[in-house]
């Protein structure tokens, strides 16, 4: 095999959560007299650090610091995130990436406790070795977690793939030296993705054959 080691993201990736997103983040908007999006409009502003996302989209954070919005908006989505499913195929595609001997973690922007609540409710946990969250709810990076990630499990860069749906899942490959395949069914539009110059797939079923492209 080209890799030992598969890191997924779990929001977006595996997990479809996007119309939860756009659902909470534009009754934020109404309520502060904002315009609301689109989901065409949203895979186009959404990115990371959220805080430059939530300016994009008319979010005064001076006057309104970025924690309450953003605390506003995890009360509401994690209850609301309960009622995702997984993306056709999630299962099938860890299945067959375990029978193929692939060693399975997920690295997520999501808080740990509530990455693991959601894992186990999705009946997903046993495919991984480990589930890496943040301590925080503020999903402004995951480049230090998967460093971590990479030393505590003994993991090899260049032997590892990381599978996500934004911008910045291919820059915390870059950075982590891993390689990237990006799929095209979550928080941001393909072209937007087409534009890291990595591989872009359009759903779960593609990344077996797109790996043998890298």
């Amino acid at each position: 095999m080209k890799f030992e080691t598969i890191l997924w993201d779990l929001n977006g990736t595996l997990l479809n959560d996007l119309h939860v997103a756009v659902s909470i983040i534009n009754r934020m908007l109404k309520q502060r007299d904002l315009k609301q999006l689109s989901i065409e409009q949203y895979l186009e502003v959404f990115t990371f650090p959220v805080s430059d996302y939530y300016e994009q989209i008319g979010f005064d954070l001076v006057k309104e610091p970025f924690e309450i919005a953003a605390f506003q908006y995890i009360s509401s989505y994690n209850k609301e995130v309960e009622t995702c499913l997984l993306h056709k195929n999630t299962l099938l595609t860890l299945t067959r990436f375990n029978e193929l001997g692939y060693r399975q973690f997920i690295l997520s922007a999501m808080e740990q406790k509530q990455l693991e609540k959601i894992a186990t409710k999705c009946g997903i946990t046993h495919f991984f070795e480990g589930l890496y969250g943040l301590d925080n709810h503020f999903a402004r990076s995951k480049v230090e977690n998967g460093r971590n990630m990479l030393s505590e499990n003994g993991l090899v860069p260049e032997l590892t793939l990381l599978i996500g749906d934004t911008l910045h899942d291919y820059e915390v490959a870059q950075a982590l030296g891993c390689s990237c395949i990006l799929i095209a069914h979550g928080h941001q539009s393909r072209n937007r993705l087409l534009k890291t110059g990595t591989i872009v797939v359009k759903s779960l079923d593609q990344i077996e054959i797109a790996i043998k492209d890298l």
